[in-house]
């Protein structure tokens, strides 16, 4: 899961960061709203955690132009403001959650992992799509009997295509979710890893195939058309 912080407080900022990364979350940083507004646009986010004050925007107006683009990571806002009129408006801007400042870690940690409907980290958790299994804990691909384990961008990247099969995915997106966007990356990586992936499939004896939309990105289908 790749988590984006959006918070002014930068002692703040690092101490979010560095828990998340020893919680095994990847997160980005940013410190204003008009960073705000360039990462959220990338669409690469699973969830944000979004301070309402922010230097050079509001992080209420910024969710909701987040909401009418049809970014539709999970938001936790994040703020001092503690009225109920401003919760009640927060989350009608199209929050998912509200913390109120100061916090402790591990109600953050509880209420990400609520909002994200995720299980805890202690726990298995398997993706399916016709006859492949992701388990995310292991890192694995398996089907029916045989499994194969699959490297950390390998397992994120299949990740994606699992959780939007039959759904052509963008190059630019697959880069952002899976390396970050601001990663200084040559475009050909992302045709490495399709490559990998694909062999894994071929390994585990799937039906399931990784089809190339010419010029566009990649999706996840069945066989029934083997054509890349």
């Amino acid at each position: 899961m790749r988590i984006l912080i959006v918070e002014d407080d930068t002692g703040l900022c690092s101490i979010i960061h560095e828990r998340l990364e020893r919680e095994g979350y990847e997160s980005d940083i940013c410190h204003n709203g008009e960073d705000a507004v360039y990462y959220i646009s990338q669409n690469a986010y699973d969830l944000i955690l979004l301070d309402r004050m922010l230097p050079g925007g509001s992080g209420t107006d910024i969710l909701k132009n987040m909401r009418k683009s049809n970014i539709q990571a999970h938001v936790i806002i994040t703020t001092a403001l503690d009225g109920i009129g401003d919760r009640i408006e927060g989350l009608d801007a199209g929050a998912d959650d509200y913390l109120v400042k100061p916090y402790d870690m591990n109600e953050l940690l509880a209420r990400i992992r609520a909002v994200s409907r995720r299980p805890s980290r202690l726990e298995s958790e398997n993706l399916s799509f016709e006859d492949i299994t992701l388990n995310l804990t292991n890192s694995t691909l398996s089907c029916n009997s045989v499994t194969r384990e699959l490297s950390g961008r390998e397992a994120a990247l299949m990740e994606i295509f699992v959780r939007n099969p039959g759904r052509v995915l963008k190059r630019a997106m697959l880069i952002a979710k899976v390396w970050g966007p601001d990663a200084d990356i040559e475009d050909g990586n992302l045709d490495n890893y399709i490559h990998f992936l694909r062999r894994r499939l071929k390994a585990v004896n799937s039906s399931v195939i990784i089809k190339t939309a010419r010029g566009v990105g990649y999706s996840l289908e069945t066989s029934a058309d083997k054509r890349e």
